[in-house]
């Protein structure tokens, strides 16, 4: 156990103040062995694994921070044309990559660049560039803080959605289920060292490849081309590049009624979202008896904004900083809000709350925070 650690040497943001406690666990059984202790205990926790998506505040964080750095890849058996692996939650997300692609392994190669740990990853639903951790993952081994013990819980338990899951904490509230991912487990598809990525879904990389939608390259090529794409915009860390110090987008693309989607100036863009699985009650008669049976009531249709386009057309720009404020919005990226050198957390939230109050302002729409928030009002 380490004492007065300052957490803002250990996020990408470069903010937080000292922690109570802190203790970093190089192997699975140093994690388990260390959130049980603090179970026990009943005292506050914080679990870290690459500190790239939270904003800690600057006061002393009255808690127990375990950092996940238990490393590890392990083979299992998977039908034939699959690999499946069992990655340790300490492991780096962006190395992992980088192991799948050299052995021809298709999948996740549009989720390069991504910081953090693969612990993290299943808690977010990280994705980029058309793809999602949710397509790949299988389970989670994760230690359930009700039963003390480690479960497997397969990837439809674990609520996915856009940028979430049961297991993350959302504005400082309590995750719908309390538990430590321990290890996850993926299945991607064996292409082999020359094969062909997952058909490319998403314009801005397919543009950037000079193909179509649909169609496919191979798995090196993508892997290059998203993270030259990531690194124009300030999203691959990088120590010379002040825009890299930052928690990636700091807001979510919102998600609205297609009402309101369509409400917003005819240049703004959106995206059909899902809608929920048809209505697939059952309904029961009397044999004989004569019925209208009953309608099910109108999904209302919903989209997903671009959270970038409503910062700039609200009129907050790249490089856009409180005057006096150490904290700005990236020169590269509207959604990323970073540490221009020295911020502190107040600094950064004081950004981040006057962005939401120009698009609140400007289209009524209120953007959310995509990093875990700790000790700090957004």
């Amino acid at each position: 156990m380490n004492d007065a650690i300052r957490l803002s040497e250990l996020t990408t943001l470069g903010v937080g103040g000292p922690a109570a406690g802190f203790v970093e666990c190089a192997s699975e059984a140093e994690l388990i062995e260390a959130v049980l202790d603090v179970w026990n205990t009943d005292e506050p926790w914080l679990l870290l694994g690459g500190g790239s998506n939270l904003l800690i505040g600057d006061e002393p964080l009255d808690a127990t921070v375990i950092r996940a750095a238990n490393r590890g890849i392990e083979r299992l058996d998977a039908p034939s044309g699959r690999v499946r692996l069992r990655v340790q939650a300490g492991e780096d997300w962006d190395a992992l990559v980088a192991f799948t692609v050299e052995h021809g392994w298709a999948g996740i190669e549009a989720l390069s660049g991504i910081p953090g740990s693969c612990g993290a990853a299943p808690v977010q639903n990280i994705g980029a560039y058309g793809q999602e951790i949710v397509s790949s993952l299988v389970a989670v081994d994760l230690l359930d803080e009700e039963s003390q013990a480690v479960e497997r819980v397969p990837a439809a338990e674990l609520g996915l959605g856009y940028r979430t899951s049961v297991l993350k904490r959302h504005g400082g509230g309590e995750p719908e289920r309390s538990g430590v991912v321990v290890a996850i487990i993926i299945d991607l598809d064996d292409v082999g060292a020359d094969g062909l990525a997952a058909p490319i879904a998403y314009q801005q990389l397919a543009f950037a490849l000079g193909v179509e939608v649909g169609e496919q390259v191979r798995l090196a090529q993508v892997r290059t081309t998203v993270l030259a794409l990531r690194a124009s915009k300030g999203m691959v860390l990088d120590p010379d590049d002040p825009d890299t110090a930052s928690a990636g987008s700091f807001f979510t693309n919102p998600i609205v009624s297609e009402h309101v989607a369509r409400s917003l100036p005819g240049d703004a863009p959106w995206w059909p979202v899902d809608p929920p699985a048809d209505d697939d009650t059952e309904y029961v008669f009397p044999l004989g008896e004569v019925v209208n049976p009953p309608r099910p009531a109108p999904v209302e249709r919903l989209a997903k904004l671009s959270a970038a386009w409503l910062i700039e057309r609200a009129g907050v720009r790249r490089g856009f900083a409180l005057p006096g404020s150490r904290a700005a919005v990236s020169t590269k990226h509207t959604l990323a809000l970073t540490n221009r050198g020295g911020a502190t957390a107040t600094e950064i939230a004081e950004l981040a709350r006057f962005v939401q109050a120009r698009v609140h302002a400007e289209f009524g729409v209120l953007l959310q925070p995509e990093p875990v928030v700790v000790g700090v009002t957004i």
